[in-house]
């Protein structure tokens, strides 16, 4: 005796896979899943290979291959693992899409931004590695254009550029967006001017401007955090000591009491401890993945009060 094999409708397909009857007719019709037979009304039945290949296809959709690979796959010209590669590559640059995507949302929340500053924050951050660049480069041009500046020190400024890892974080690719909005800025270049002029008038007056032979702050910075940690003010003697120590260190041959030198020094400090040009690092090192840089605007501001009391 011959035995019976189990037939099922597309209706019982359906309440086994958990596929809607329509996919199922679609996919047979697409000829996917071919009818191994037909009942006396017509009605189209399936035998359990046609079900454990029904699974397949619906294993194989549900990773998101289309119907052609589906296809390709089932009848042999390629492998699962072969479509499975092609996929991983397919899926990597959606996932890198949506990250993108996220970054841009999640700022556009953060500053409740407008249509224009939305087009142009998912422009950033769609910018490739090379364009990256070559915003930092056309940036410093601008900022060094026919001036006189020591060469090391700049590039040195410059060297520093944007990488974002292949699979950059939420917090790297809104730095960049950061980064990109600020050295577009028009006061934020003005002051990066500004502070290359100063350089060159002062490479004019004979100073070298050469990195090595600029002051190191990194003690004051610690003395003024330990003041402002005791609560001592800035016209305080250790205020006064601070600010002496700063109007001694570049004056060179000039008279380190004079009022006018020790306005130009003021000017300068300030000048170089704004926030924004903090920031502009800080930024670089949350895209590179370099150590955190803290902030030092509390300490600089409580020199620069120190110096603003010392002149009177």
């Amino acid at each position: 005796m011959a035995a019976v094999h189990p037939a099922f409708t597309i209706g019982e397909l359906a309440r086994r896979t958990g596929l809607p009857v329509k996919t199922i007719r679609f996919y047979s019709d697409e000829g996917l899943l071919p009818p191994t037979g037909r009942t006396h009304a017509g009605y189209r039945l399936y035998d359990a290979h046609a079900m454990a290949r029904l699974e397949l296809v619906k294993t194989l959709r549900e990773l998101g291959l289309g119907l052609p690979d589906v296809e390709r796959a089932l009848a042999g010209q390629t492998s699962v693992a072969e479509l499975a590669a092609v996929h991983v590559d397919a899926l990597d640059e959606q996932i890198r899409r949506l990250r993108l995507r996220r970054s841009v949302l999640r700022a556009v929340a953060k500053r409740g931004s407008e249509l224009e500053e939305v087009k142009l924050m998912s422009k950033l951050a769609s910018m490739s590695d090379e364009q990256r660049r070559r915003l930092i480069d056309e940036f410093w041009d601008e900022m060094v254009a026919g001036l006189d500046v020591h060469q090391e020190f700049y590039d040195r400024m410059r060297s520093a550029k944007p990488d974002l890892p292949e699979d950059p974080s939420a917090e790297q690719l809104e730095a960049w967006i950061e980064l990109a909005e600020l050295v577009q800025d028009a006061s934020f270049r003005a002051l990066i001017r500004e502070m290359s002029e100063n350089h060159s008038a002062a490479r004019e007056r004979g100073e070298s401007m050469a990195p090595a032979d600029q002051p190191d702050y990194t003690a004051l910075f610690n003395r003024a955090h330990e003041a402002l940690a005791s609560g001592l003010t800035p016209d305080s003697p250790e205020g006064r000591a601070a600010a002496d120590e700063l109007f001694n260190a570049g004056a060179g041959d000039r008279d380190a009491s004079d009022v006018s030198y020790r306005r130009e020094v003021l000017d300068r400090f300030a000048q170089g401890g704004d926030p924004r040009a903090e920031r502009y690092w800080q930024l670089l090192a949350i895209i590179n993945g370099w150590p955190p840089i803290p902030t030092q605007a509390p300490a600089v501001q409580w020199l620069t009060d120190a110096m603003r009391a010392a002149i009177g």
